[in-house]
């Protein structure tokens, strides 16, 4: 029974493809929560919760910055308390969350039930590939690893089609109704097709989780409150320091515990600093684009949620057609090329699409979407090698948890100084009467005047430009960054 040839070890068996199929629609569920919500954003302004524009992103952030910060430590939960275990909590505790943020009567209450979505969701991700490595043959982790790796990019496009077909419903309770029974039918899934894995011995790190928790949270404070309270306030003043000194405490307790949550010495290696710092910047950009995106879409363009989701489809195209022939430009460019290239084509379409207007036709916004796309495609798989690489394989693990922390944290990042940026242009760009009226969100504006649509749609745009302007810059910027410091590293090894 134990023998198989080398054909029958290399395919997978259905129950195996069961099993891959189950893991993989768990992963689309987390991630695809991360820019569903985004479709959502110009129904929660019109609600009855009538939350405010920083509202409104931190609406957007609690559920990725817990994501963020949780993935580490939900990957050591499973390690320590037994991997299927763990993901099935955190498909119960994803359904919770979704409940309380379906059934949520104010804003305090939808952001506690994003709160424990996001840290359901983070007990999801990394354990999903666990079970999937620990199930299958040697010869295949490569191709499961290539497979888990695709869906977390395949499902930020479901997230945003699929949120678009549940929100045409006409609520915005209706995204997270759907999320609930999704996640408790692939509950069920999982206890029926996962195997159980053997556990081990790793101590958890609540001190430094809850450090890293709290410095992160602090700091989005200060960016998120910095357009309504003034960035003198003593809240914003609070938040930047609170960030600094929590962030400094952090570095100090990994430094002393036996098992960190993560290790701050990893960052000595310029390579790995680098490649953090590119794959953060990448999803900085390309989720500040998938906040402004849905807004522009429905406002501007008078998009339904549906078409909305469907229109960010160009983005994906190259990620679909070119994925497999990025290995082939890094071996003729070679690596630093490829990531400088990328850059270029991130931040040009960003810029590109910062100067589209109410009257630019959607077959243009639909090419810098593309322009986009391609810097994505040529990105992700280069900067995502680059931190495994920079790793000894007996840290694969972390490499894994720290793709995810810096993917999550740049998309938290990029929807806080996108809205902080876009917020605060809007606001000055209003008639000098509306602004009187204290709108900080296009939904106030309307309400308050809704016979001055066209000058509240056409401040809405010049605070849009000027976000993915100002998300541009520094995705290049900060792209010139990376490409210089792997640049220098390399001659200094030389």
């Amino acid at each position: 029974m134990n023998l198989v040839n080398r054909d029958t070890a290399v395919e997978p068996s259905p129950m195996g493809r069961g099993l891959m199929a189950v893991m993989c629609a768990c992963v689309v569920l987390v991630v695809g929560m991360v820019a569903a919500i985004n479709l959502a954003v110009p129904m929660l302004a019109a609600s009855p919760l009538r939350p405010s524009a920083s509202a409104l992103v931190w609406i957007v952030d609690s559920y990725v910055i817990v994501f963020a910060c949780l993935v580490i430590p939900g990957g050591a939960a499973g390690d320590r308390f037994g991997r299927k275990g763990v993901l099935l909590g955190g498909l119960v505790v994803f359904a919770v969350g979704a409940l309380a943020s379906a059934a949520a009567p104010n804003v305090a209450v939808l952001l506690a039930g994003r709160a424990i979505t996001g840290a359901g969701a983070a007990a999801v991700l990394p354990n999903t590939l666990a079970v999937l490595l620990h199930a299958v043959p040697a010869q295949r982790k490569a191709a499961t690893i290539a497979t888990w790796a695709s869906m977390t990019g395949i499902g930020g496009v479901l997230g945003n089609v699929g949120g678009g077909a549940v929100l045409s419903g006409g609520s915005w309770r209706w995204l997270f109704v759907a999320g609930a029974p999704m996640a408790l039918g692939l509950a069920a899934l999982v206890g029926w097709v996962a195997p159980v894995s053997a556990r081990h011995d790793r101590r958890l790190d609540p001190i430094g989780t809850l450090l890293l928790v709290a410095a992160s949270v602090a700091l989005l404070v200060g960016i998120v409150e910095g357009p309504v309270a003034g960035w003198g306030s003593a809240l914003v003043v609070a938040g930047f320091v609170c960030a600094a000194a929590l962030f400094v405490a952090w570095t100090v307790v990994e430094l002393r515990v036996e098992h960190p949550l993560l290790d701050p010495r990893l960052f000595t290696s310029p390579g790995l600093r680098s490649a953090c710092l590119g794959m953060t910047t990448v999803f900085f950009g390309m989720f500040a684009l998938f906040y402004v995106n849905a807004s522009f879409l429905q406002y501007v363009k008078g998009f339904g949620v549906l078409r909305t989701g469907l229109g960010v489809i160009p983005l994906t195209v190259p990620v679909i057609v070119g994925a497999r022939q990025v290995g082939r430009l890094v071996g003729r460019i070679g690596l630093d090329a490829t990531i400088a290239v990328a850059f270029g084509f991130v931040g040009g379409g960003l810029l590109g699409l910062s100067t589209c207007g109410s009257h630019t036709p959607y077959a243009v916004y639909a090419g810098w979407l593309l322009v986009t796309g391609v810097g994505v495609t040529l990105a992700l798989p280069t900067l995502s090698g680059a931190i495994t690489g920079s790793l000894p394989q007996a840290l694969a693990g972390v490499g894994a948890g720290l793709q995810a922390t810096t993917r999550e944290f740049g998309s938290a990042l990029g929807v806080a100084v996108i809205g902080t940026v876009a917020t605060a242009r809007f606001a000055s760009a209003l008639p000098e009467d509306l602004r009187a009226g204290g709108a900080h969100t296009v939904a106030q504006a309307l309400a308050a005047a809704p016979g001055r649509a066209d000058d509240v749609v056409a401040a809405f745009v010049c605070g849009a430009d000027a976000g993915l302007r100002a998300v541009g810059v520094a995705v290049l910027v900060l792209g010139g960054l990376v490409v210089g410091q792997a640049l220098l590293s390399r001659r200094a090894t030389r």
